[in-house]
């Protein structure tokens, strides 16, 4: 195998490669990034066993071949080279290993042979549909903040995704929640996804493909799912992933649908409020929202740091109330807010909080309160 390829390309490959490989491996060859040289092109895999990536690349070929060889060993050699080099790769060498050079460096990187390393892409998976990239970022950044990081309760540490229909017509629902907040996303179901009854992403497939979306310039993605795999497909990108294999919770309980006290707000102000009352607030990340008529002051106190409250004008005709919250999950929740104000509804001080989107129906968040 003998190939050049611009330093660009094959370090942006390499970058996608080196975050699916685990640093840690008690499996020699997973730690390898598999390189093939093939027609008039190449094409690079990786795997942690649970999700694989498959990249092709554009090259100059002048023999063809495969190996493996260290995916962050070799990221971090071709990071290091100046930029708009051509690198050539070699293998194997005089001694058998991967060569890599580009103008007065040279490199040489020990290998492990390609019929050891794994593969768990096969064919093509039964429900297969289309998705805008765009409303597909949508999604995941309205949701990911919330997903579970809890290892005990290893089915939410993933994306819920699964077809409803609401009204008159049908919607893709994506859901998180990490116990003390819930994310809950609508998007137009697309054709061909009708009967997904209910699949859970896991969160690192979910970061990568992420990842994916801004790096690549298509403008959909075709998205296939069975009952265990998952598998998204830009242009010259391919990952696919094992489901987690568990039963989410019944997540349409936890939305209060009986909270009659209304608060709205401009976004920016409370999120803003917020963040410069949390200074003190950093050890515990507690404040409490004190609610007037057509007003809310937000507090905290530490018996550390001191005090601290601000004061917003807002749109609110019940009773007064005070409720705490862990500002972070706060925040989160606000940062995805698109429009101007926000509407918080509550039932009293010791039941879930529902924050909307005002000019976006599309999602709804629940935030659990917090003693203070």
């Amino acid at each position: 195998m003998k190939f050049t390829i611009e330093r660009a390309i094959l370090l942006k490959t390499l970058s996608h490669m080196q975050s699916i490989v685990e640093k840690r491996n008690t499996i020699p060859v997973l730690s390898n990034v598999r390189i093939e040289a093939l027609g008039d092109a190449i094409s690079f895999k990786a795997t942690d066993m649970d999700t694989e990536i498959t990249e092709i690349a554009d090259a100059k070929i002048i023999e063809q071949g495969a190996t493996t060889a260290p995916a962050h060993m070799l990221y971090d050699i071709v990071r290091k080279l100046a930029d708009g080099s051509q690198v050539e790769l070699t293998f194997p060498d005089e001694k058998g290993q991967l060569t890599i050079a580009s103008a007065r460096s040279k490199f040489s990187l020990s290998t492990i042979g390609v019929e050891d390393f794994p593969v768990i892409s096969g064919d093509k998976l039964p429900i297969s549909f289309v998705m805008a990239k765009d409303d597909l970022k949508d999604v995941i950044d309205r949701t990911q903040f919330a997903v579970s990081t809890e290892e005990t309760r290893y089915y939410l540490n993933g994306l819920y995704v699964h077809a409803k229909k609401e009204g008159g017509s049908s919607v893709l629902r994506v859901v998180a929640t990490d116990g003390h907040r819930l994310a809950c996303v609508e998007t137009p179901l697309p054709q061909g996804a009708e009967d997904i009854k209910g699949v859970i992403i896991p969160r690192k497939t979910v970061t990568e493909i992420r990842k994916l979306l801004d790096d690549n310039a298509v403008e959909n993605v075709t998205v296939e799912v069975s009952e265990n795999k998952v598998r998204f497909i830009l242009s010259d990108v391919t990952l696919t992933s094992k489901l987690i294999d568990g039963t989410y919770p019944d997540y349409e309980r936890v939305i209060p649908t009986d909270n009659d006290k209304n608060l709205e707000l401009n976004v920016k102000d409370l999120a803003a409020a917020v963040d410069r009352v949390s200074v003190v607030a950093e050890r515990t990340r507690a404040i409490k929202m004190l609610t007037h008529e057509n007003k809310v002051t937000i507090v905290t106190s530490s018996p550390d740091l001191g005090s601290a409250s601000e004061e917003l004008e807002a749109k609110y005709e019940n009773e007064p109330l005070e409720i705490g919250y862990n500002f972070r999950y706060l925040l989160d929740i606000l940062a995805e807010i698109k429009g101007e104000s926000v509407k918080i509804s509550f039932a009293d001080a010791s039941s879930p909080s529902v924050i909307h989107d005002t000019s976006d129906a599309s999602a709804i968040y629940v935030l659990m309160p917090m003693r203070v």
